[in-house]
């Protein structure tokens, strides 16, 4: 007689945006996760979804009222941590606003996480992440990464699409030509350059939820055709 496994706790940073949303839907059908989504405001379409901690997540005391906040939802502690967080240089205003998000909000969020016992995280990043890299976005995704992987958790997976397929809330005019466009150059991008073909934003988000599945320690990066493998191994769950 087979037993199910138990129920282990997770964040779940970034739950409102195009990769979040997916990865938070099929968490919900996969009974195996506690869910913890801080966003700024309340999670709609998701009946199942307990613990959602509206914060002001650009306020400097973010990390203390999570942690109050996930100490009272999570006695026991958390497994894990998923960071689906990210927005553009135009949208965010400025190269500091950007940042402010995209690399000291993935850390603080990571350390809160850490703090409470995730020994395992998961960051959606970018093809191309490089904390050397010349590109300011690219430069700063990479920078996220390599303080994830200093903060100790056990085992680090990120996840590093290049363009990805579905439909977020706010408009982005080149990005919705691109998604037009860059499908049909995928068959043409072989070898080293299949990294950089796009990918549907549902398969990044089934690649997040398979690789909380994989236990060896380690940091791992995984790009276009590790993101597919992932995907499907999901599928077959």
């Amino acid at each position: 007689m087979s037993t199910s496994s138990p129920t282990r706790t997770l964040l779940l940073a970034g739950g409102t945006g195009l990769v979040g949303g997916l990865v938070l839907s099929h968490l919900m059908v996969a009974s195996r996760w506690h869910v913890l989504a801080p966003t700024r405001r309340a999670i709609t379409g998701v009946a199942q979804l307990e613990g959602n901690l509206v914060l002001d997540l650009a306020a400097p005391n973010t990390a203390h009222a999570l942690l109050d906040g996930l100490r009272a939802q999570a006695p026991s502690g958390l497994s894990a941590f998923v960071c689906c967080l990210g927005t553009t240089r135009k949208a965010a205003g400025s190269r500091e606003a950007f940042e402010a998000v995209d690399l000291e909000l993935v850390l603080r969020l990571a350390a809160v996480a850490r703090e409470l016992g995730a020994r395992h995280a998961v960051m959606v990043s970018s093809v191309g992440a490089d904390p050397l890299s010349g590109n300011f976005y690219l430069k700063t995704k990479g920078r996220a990464e390599e303080g994830l992987a200093k903060l100790g958790f056990t085992r680090v997976d990120c996840l590093r699409p290049a363009l990805m397929i579905g439909n977020r809330t706010e408009r982005r005019v080149a990005e919705a030509i691109a998604q037009t466009i860059n499908p049909l150059l995928n068959p043409l991008l072989l070898g080293p350059f299949r990294r950089y073909r796009s990918i549907s934003a549902d398969s990044v988000a089934r690649a997040a939820v398979a690789s909380l599945e994989l236990s060896a320690a380690g940091v791992f990066v995984h790009e276009y055709l590790s993101l597919m493998a992932l995907s499907e191994l999901a599928s077959t769950r």
